[in-house]
């Protein structure tokens, strides 16, 4: 597969949730390719102030659409990027109804767009469809271990019913879909409140409080750079396969760890604090990228040390700590 966008020849994308921290990175890099690009979003957890600076840009559009209720794009679209949902827990739990509303309404929506345009179909799918998983790394043919009463289930079952549904799509009537399985994403423009682990570390770190790890730490997270999930995306985009395929960091590390490398690279005096870990948090998290590396050449290039070095460059320009 080629790395770039030239040989797929899309020449318009529509990324629903396309405000938010991902879709953000997402339009910035397809009008760096020269692809013409409609933002959708309702902003309940992205911001305009995420592609600010690419609203000038003439092949640029941004449209406030709850993706819940109908899409449509006058024009021709070749390529539906599907990201619209809350991602992080304290989002979700927030918005339970909303979260699994975009998951089923909003992705019925978006796949009707993609097949009435003919365009490829990309859906931004999560590593929580693996729930707390008993396989270990988690490979794409794991069923997963997700409980579908739990607070969590509002997401983890929202996604898997997407993926489904992005299936019966293709299976059905032939509309040509992906589903990528993102892992733990960071990088400039998470909120420093959306509760995930990353800017909730850095946020107390530059405030000079203790930070929060839930539990003893010991449970594991795999992180990848936010340039690296894009360029996975993409190249999902561009390929001919279905997926699912994972995109994430194989760098396996306990929180506490992560906490500790957050204290020392943002030169904090910080301490640690432990406090009760949530519900049906996972124990551990570890994407197997063999399939990304075989069908798309695709492997995170950015270091942990120097990711979380950008990230908390980018986090201390906007609090001015």
């Amino acid at each position: 597969m080629s790395p770039g966008f030239s040989s797929a020849g899309f020449s318009r994308a529509v990324v629903t949730g396309g405000a938010g921290f991902l879709g953000s990175h997402l339009c910035e890099r397809l009008l760096r390719r020269g692809i013409d690009v409609i933002c959708l979003d309702n902003f309940l957890t992205g911001t305009p102030a995420n592609v600010a600076h690419l609203v000038g840009e003439p092949r640029f559009r941004l449209i406030k659409c709850d993706v819940t209720d109908f899409v449509h794009v006058p024009g021709p679209v070749d390529l539906v990027l599907h990201l619209a949902s809350a991602a992080s827990p304290a989002d979700y739990l927030r918005l339970p109804i909303e979260t699994l509303k975009v998951g089923s309404l909003g992705t019925l929506h978006a796949l009707g767009l993609a097949g009435e345009k003919g365009a490829r179909f990309v859906l931004a799918s999560t590593s929580e469809v693996y729930g707390d998983p008993r396989q270990h790394p988690q490979p794409e043919d794991y069923w997963g271990n997700v409980n579908p009463v739990g607070p969590r289930s509002v997401y983890d079952e929202a996604k898997r019913y997407a993926e489904a549904l992005t299936t019966a799509y293709r299976m059905s009537r032939g509309t040509d879909t992906a589903i990528v399985r993102i892992f733990n994403t960071y990088g400039p423009r998470m909120r420093p409140d959306d509760g995930r682990a990353i800017p909730t570390f850095i946020r107390q770190a530059l405030a000079g409080e203790p930070l929060s790890v839930t539990g003893d730490g010991s449970q594991t997270r795999s992180v990848c750079y936010v340039d690296d999930t894009i360029r996975g995306i993409l190249a999902l985009a561009e390929s001919d396969a279905p997926g699912p395929v994972n995109i994430g960091g194989p760098l396996e590390l306990p929180v506490v760890e992560l906490a500790k490398t957050v204290i020392e690279l943002s030169g904090s005096p910080g301490s640690i604090r432990h406090i009760d870990r949530p519900v049906d948090d996972p124990q551990v998290r570890r994407p197997d990228i063999t399939l990304a590396r075989e069908l798309l050449g695709w492997e995170p290039r950015v270091p942990l040390r120097e990711g979380l070095t950008r990230t908390i460059a980018w986090f201390r320009s906007r609090t001015g700590v």
